[in-house]
Order: structure tokens, then C-alpha cells, then sequence
């Protein structure tokens, strides 16, 4: 086990400084580690970008930050729907209208063990074209002016990346065949974690050390994930869970992502969450990655796929 590089109690938000001339992108902000992500930011005097499928629920989450925070936070809400292509490139054209810099694009949203097989508008499994190729554009389309900013990509996975099939199923991409909803879940959240791996080293050979790529997980935390998606079984068992130490609160959840968005002289190479028992809670730090989410002929073929598949063509 690691030595966690920031003490005993890991790394919190209290190590975040003044951010007034930083600029955030967060996809997912409604609820949950999002909304915490967020509010954390804006406390700190961030100006931060959402970006959500639900225009209704963005205002609410607006309403309800402001009310906490105060009326002089600076913060944009921008619909996007990561099941569809056209919305992802619509809003990263309103993103890269509405700030003049990116300081960290944190890819948070999710949906998670979807019950019965789905397809998004491109034809891709639904977990999948929402959590990967979703993500997966949006990065791309946002990485001129994030390395102009000398930015970061910070992507949400899941310990899901080490419960499903340990690889990307290239010969039935969709699951036409054999779908069950862990895994798929399990092969959305290690294309994420293998992305980020895979842009490390893309950036490297391009000699373009000042975007940084980080990957990591809220760990075990109480938020609407599997309550709205997921399958009957797993909310009643992720609803007990819920009522024990398994579980953390949202906000806890959050300081992952927060800690690679933010924090300076962080190795890249790291996967990052709560480090207790299981990587479930604990305090937050770099911890193991099993070697399969790090498979460089896997990545290689799956970054050449996505590029093809979304049309998005990065420009490293």
C-alpha cells in the first residue's frame, strides 16, 4: 500500500487556493459528486461552466448554489446530452464561445448499470456512447483552447474498470451479444480511465507536457448514480449499502476529481480516490491500478476506434 503524499488524512479541499482567474468545465452537475465538485469551485471563487442534459435541473442547481454561495458566483449552465453527438459538439462550440480559457475540464457525468441493452443516437451501447464517446468528444473538441491554457482533462472513472471483462470487447462493441448491464458499465468506465493513459502518452510523444490527463474515482458514495438507472436488485443493495460505512457522503466523493483539477506537481501516471479499505472510502490519494486499465495495445486500438467512430480527430 502507497504512502499517501498528503498525510494522514488524504487530500482535502482545504488545500485548494484562491482560484478567481481559473476557468472550470463540469459535465454532470445536478446532483451528487457534481453539484459538490461545483460548489467547492465556486466557493473558492472559480468561474465554472456546467454542463447538463436537463436545462430545468441546471437553474434549480443555479438557484440552490447561489442561495448557499451568494448572487456574485460566476457560473454558466449549457445543455448538453452526452448521448448525442450533435449536442456534444453543439455545446462545446458554446463553451469555447463563453470562456476565453480552460483551466480544468472535469468529465464527471455518468449513467450506470442500465437494466436492459439501449443504443444512443449513433447506434453505440448506451453507457458507452454516454460515458465514452460522449466524453470522448468533448475533450477533443475542447483541447485546442485547454492546452492554450496550459489546462488539464480530468476524467471520473469507477472501480467498476476492474468488475466486468478487463478489456474492450472490439468484436461486439454494443453487446448485441451477452449484454448484462455491469458489464458494459465496467468496459464505459475502463475505455475512460484507458483514455486518459493513452492521451499521457500521445501528449508526450507530441512534446506537449503542459496539458495534463489525470484519471480517477468518487469511491463508494451516496448519490443518485445507481438510484436512477440502475437495475431493481442493485438499488435495493446499493440502498443498504447506503446506511453503512461502505459508503461516504457526495461530497467526499468529489474531492478526487477536485484534487486533479487543482492540485500542483501530481504524478499523471496515478490513479487517484479514497485509499481506506477496498478504495471504497478513506482518505483520498493515489492508490493501485490494476495492469489491464494500462494495456498500451488495447488503448492504441481504442483511441484509433474512437477518433474514427465520433469523427473527432484531436489535434496533438
Amino acid at each position: 500500500m502507497k504512502t499517501n503524499q498528503f498525510g494522514e488524512k488524504g487530500w482535502t479541499p482545504d488545500r485548494i487556493k484562491d482560484l478567481n482567474a481559473k476557468t472550470f468545465v463540469i459535465t454532470g452537475t445536478t446532483s451528487g459528486t457534481g453539484f459538490e465538485a461545483t460548489r467547492i469551485l465556486l466557493s473558492k471563487g472559480a468561474k465554472v461552466v456546467i454542463l447538463n442534459r436537463n436545462p430545468t435541473k441546471a437553474q434549480t442547481t443555479i438557484a440552490a448554489l447561489k442561495q448557499e454561495l451568494g448572487n456574485n458566483i460566476d457560473v454558466t449552465a449549457i445543455k448538453m446530452d452526452l448521448a448525442e453527438q450533435a449536442s456534444v459538439k453543439k455545446a462545446a462550440k458554446e463553451v469555447l464561445v463563453s470562456v476565453s480559457q480552460i483551466d480544468a475540464l472535469l468529465c464527471n457525468a455518468a449513467i450506470a448499470q442500465t437494466p436492459k441493452r439501449g443504443l444512443t443516437k449513433e447506434e453505440w451501447e448506451m453507457q458507452m456512447g454516454v460515458n465514452y464517446f460522449g466524453h470522448f468528444t468533448l475533450q477533443g473538441l475542447l483541447f485546442p483552447l485547454i492546452e492554450k491554457s496550459k489546462g488539464r482533462i480530468v476524467t471520473v472513472g469507477s472501480l467498476g474498470y476492474d468488475m466486468g471483462i478487463k478489456t474492450i470487447k472490439f468484436e461486439d462493441l454494443n453487446w448485441d451479444k451477452d449484454y448484462t448491464p455491469n458489464n458494459a458499465y465496467s468496459q464505459s468506465k475502463l475505455a475512460q480511465i484507458m483514455s486518459m493513459y493513452e492521451l499521457q502518452d500521445r501528449l508526450k510523444e507530441a512534446g506537449k507536457t503542459d496539458v495534463k490527463a489525470y484519471a480517477c474515482h468518487p469511491g463508494s458514495s451516496r448519490t443518485s448514480l445507481i438510484s436512477t438507472n440502475g437495475s431493481f436488485i442493485m438499488k435495493i443493495i446499493f440502498g443498504i449499502m447506503k446506511l453503512t460505512p461502505l459508503t461516504q457522503p457526495a461530497e467526499n466523493g468529489a474531492y478526487p476529481q477536485l484534487m486533479c483539477a487543482t492540485e500542483s506537481n501530481l504524478n499523471q501516471s496515478g490513479f487517484y480516490g479514497p485509499t481506506g479499505r477496498n478504495n471504497w472510502t478513506g482518505p483520498v490519494g493515489e492508490h493501485n491500478l490494476e495492469p489491464h486499465a494500462k494495456d498500451k495495445e488495447v488503448a492504441k486500438r481504442l483511441w484509433e476506434l474512437s477518433e474514427k467512430e465520433t469523427g473527432v480527430k484531436w489535434n496533438i
